[in-house]
């Protein structure tokens, strides 16, 4: 199974730091049906949903994007030593698998110009950070991180009230080192990156668009969607969106967009190889994997 994708003169990498069962369906999508879940085993279970625990799978991965300029990751997981007492798995984790991915890629911590952040939740800011000497600090000490504006300055009102773990271990040690760069979500890097506001997960959640001028070969989602089942059925709301009906508007706009067209949508979350096409399925969509 591919882990690597070329796209005109654009290299993509999926950096997986784990894939597994995650999650109760019913619970991580509230108003998911009975129904609905049952008429989806048959092409969701085993690669998208564990048929012993109806958990769905979850990859947590970056997309590492290498143009001809620059080598951009996109989201950065979990990461090593972080308090997360919430999540047993993720508890202060000691595991190698995501810099073996990266070594295995061709690159290493300082070979990052740029660290993109399609939004700040936990599972997509870890490795910003690494603990050195009691302190953390820039894990890719070349880049620069880019995370929008309005994202910011809403999470760090939050953490003001009340500390949030990844704000203080994975986000304002950026911010401190002086290495954050305030972007609107919207913005266009170079030749060949482009924001895409996608709202509604978080209160500035953006994609990114890879592609040389106007056309775009693929787009790196986010939690836009967090599983197949939520193409089939776009209204389905994660538990913690922001803005639950906003976040149904952005995806079913999203898929629509997308849909039978060439564009390899880089899924955050689908389950290996988690790359893939839009495709219509009656009132919904599919997603077919590109392997």
């Amino acid at each position: 199974m591919s882990t690597t994708y070329q796209v005109g003169d654009v290299t993509i990498h999926r950096i997986v730091e784990d894939e597994a069962p995650f999650e109760e369906a019913t619970r991580f999508l509230p108003n998911l049906t009975a129904q609905q879940l049952a008429e989806s085993r048959s092409w969701m279970a085993p690669a998208a949903l564990d048929p012993a625990t109806d958990k769905l799978i979850f990859c947590f991965q970056s997309y590492l994007v290498v143009t001809p300029h620059h080598k951009i990751l996109i989201d950065t997981c979990v990461d090593n030593d972080k308090e997360r007492p919430g999540r047993g798995n993720w508890h202060q984790n000691k595991s190698t698998r995501y810099m073996d991915a990266l070594g295995a890629a061709g690159f290493g911590v300082d070979d990052i110009d740029a660290v993109m952040c399609t939004h700040l939740h936990v599972d997509h800011v870890g490795w910003n950070t690494k603990l050195q000497n009691g302190q953390w600090v820039p894990t890719f000490p070349k880049a620069r991180y880019l995370f929008s504006d309005r994202e910011l300055e809403y999470w760090t009102a939050r953490n003001a009230e009340n500390p949030i773990g990844p704000m203080v271990d994975s986000v304002l040690p950026i911010v401190a080192a002086g290495r954050a760069d305030l972007v609107r979500s919207d913005a266009a890097f170079g030749d060949h990156i482009r924001l895409q506001p996608t709202p509604g997960h978080t209160i500035d959640h953006f994609a990114v668009q890879i592609g040389r001028g106007a056309r775009t070969d693929a787009v790196v989602t986010g939690d836009l969607i967090h599983s197949p089942i939520q193409a089939r059925y776009p209204e389905l709301q994660m538990r913690v969106d922001f803005d639950p009906a906003l976040a149904v508007v952005t995806r079913r706009a999203f898929l629509e967009q997308y849909c039978d067209t060439s564009t390899l949508c880089c899924m955050a979350h689908f389950p290996s190889p988690s790359v893939s096409r839009v495709k219509r399925w009656g009132d919904g969509f599919r997603c077919d994997p590109v392997a």
